[in-house]
């Protein structure tokens, strides 16, 4: 189990810097941690053993929860369900169906409710006099999910969202068991379903352990159907060019950001890296997640440079965006790999 504190900065690792014409302008710490398959510690950096609260991070495991409780939801859905989507009309249009096949509709949902996450969607969502709605949200998929799990067990709609409801006792089931860990306390997440806290090195835990699914024999049939749907529909876990989905495009690896810092990324054979950056940044995750990664051989070098020249945004000046500085990995993480 982990221990009863969250990360400090005296404890926190250097993960990467930004330079401009040869001087660090930004720092980021935090703490990250790399796992072999068999959940064992190949790397770590800062306090990974610290409690933090991974948010979406998790939505894999609750939505192996949500089908082992009983949804009955296409791969489509399930992907959804891990998603923190950006509320495009594709995605709101998928979170409907899910619901509709359970004879509900979007009032169900305990999410807020929320315009599109991205300008165009968001223009012509406004141009058409829409209102909010939760079904844009961009956890609408986590909820329909839970909902299409308790109407299968007949437990209460209204109250899928507490701690106590039968379908929320199975996600903890599911902590306890992938994690190898119970959660530290539980608070309330931004779209009001709970938040587990537990370590980073629990989390990372948690998802190679589903990412192993894919080639273990004695998976639970339900971590595949999640880890091959993420696979199979990345579009609908982020969407279209964003970092989640471009990873598991371009490389075959699960990746799941939470907020505040969190990101996860794992390889189908378990092995696994957990970043949480202390100030709630995500703008170095990836890189460091993925460095750690190809450092045991799960990433391809030329595959590795391909993706994070689509990842990591370029430190430019100008009207021509001529390159001015970059972001890079701190001497800490390049000693580590």
């Amino acid at each position: 189990m982990a221990n009863s504190q969250t990360a400090t900065v005296e404890g926190a690792a250097e993960l990467a810097v930004v330079t401009r014409a040869g001087l660090v302008e930004s720092r980021h710490i935090g703490s990250a941690v790399l796992l072999d398959p068999q959940g064992e510690v190949l790397a770590s950096l800062g306090e990974p053993e610290a409690i933090t609260f991974p948010r979406s991070a998790l939505k894999p495991l609750q939505a192996v929860a949500s089908l082992r409780a009983g949804a009955l939801i296409s791969p489509e859905s399930v992907a959804l369900a891990c998603g923190s989507h950006l509320g495009t009309p594709r995605h709101q249009e998928l979170a409907a169906t899910t619901l509709a096949k359970e004879r509900l509709d979007e009032t169900y949902l305990k999410c807020p409710a929320a315009y599109p996450g991205r300008s165009k969607d968001l223009e012509e969502h406004l141009r058409a006099e829409k209102p909010k709605t939760p079904l844009a949200f961009n956890c609408s998929g986590k909820h329909a999910a839970f909902l299409a799990a308790a109407r299968t067990q007949g437990s209460r709609l209204a109250t899928y969202t507490d701690s106590n409801h039968p379908v929320q006792q199975v996600v903890n089931e599911v902590y306890a068991e992938y994690c190898e860990e119970t959660p530290t306390a539980t608070g309330v997440d931004g779209c009001g379903a709970p938040a587990a806290a537990m370590s980073l090195t629990g989390l990372a835990r948690g998802i190679g352990k589903l990412a192993s699914a894919l080639t273990r024999r004695d998976a639970e049939v339900h971590a595949f159907t999640v880890a091959q749907a993420m696979l199979d529909y990345p579009w609908a876990v982020r969407g279209p060019g964003e970092t989640d989905t471009v990873v598991m495009e371009q490389l075959g690896l699960l990746s799941k950001l939470g907020a505040e810092g969190i990101l996860v990324v794992a390889a189908p054979d378990g092995t696994a890296a957990a970043v949480k950056t202390l100030d709630g940044s995500s703008r170095a995750n990836h890189l460091v997640a993925l460095s750690l990664l190809a450092s045991r051989g799960k990433i391809e070098l030329n595959d590795l440079q391909r993706v994070l020249t689509i990842l990591v945004k370029p430190i430019t000046g100008g009207a021509d965006e001529t390159p001015a500085g970059e972001l890079r990995l701190s001497e800490t993480v390049t000693a580590a790999l």
